[in-house]
């Protein structure tokens, strides 16, 4: 019994250490200018862009701040995810892109999911602490948002 399970164990090991030899593409734009940024189109408070980049950045737009931890597999199968799964929900990087109907509604989800706390996701804040948003910052972004939703309809 006990040579089974080392063998098991072992096996194991070396599954888990082959693993880490597939490190695939990371999702990073390095300096990369996106023209339809959103920080491009509207113009963004310096407050309101850093609470963004902080708390939404790393799951909805092309550069990604890896932790030292994404180098180990499968937690970033994990986080490969939840990145993608969030860029296909909303790309910042993308949003110049989107049709204005289209940028209408993901400004609405963006203010339903501050004011329900679902983003950022909690899975998210349990490690990144600094990405919880305080009372100041859901104000501060519902009404810069309110704004642009303002300018937005009176556009149309």
């Amino acid at each position: 019994m006990k040579k089974r399970i080392k063998k098991i164990a072992i096996v194991g090991f070396i599954i888990f250490l082959l693993l880490q030899c597939y490190q695939p593409a990371r999702n990073i734009g390095y300096e990369q200018y996106f023209s339809a940024n959103f920080t491009e189109m509207y113009k963004v408070p310096k407050s309101v862009e850093m609470t963004l980049r902080n708390s939404c950045y790393d799951c909805h737009s092309d550069n990604t701040n890896y932790p030292w931890y994404s180098y180990i597999q499968p937690v970033r199968f994990f986080m490969d995810g939840h990145i993608n799964e969030g860029k296909k929900e909303l790309n910042f990087n993308e949003f110049g892109n989107y049709s204005n109907r289209k940028q209408e509604n993901k400004l609405d989800r963006i203010k339903k999911q501050i004011k329900k706390d679902e983003m950022p996701l909690k899975s998210y804040t349990l490690i990144h602490r600094n990405a919880i948003l305080s009372t100041t910052q859901k104000r501060e972004i519902l009404n810069w948002i309110t704004k642009i939703q303002d300018s937005l309809a009176t556009e149309n």
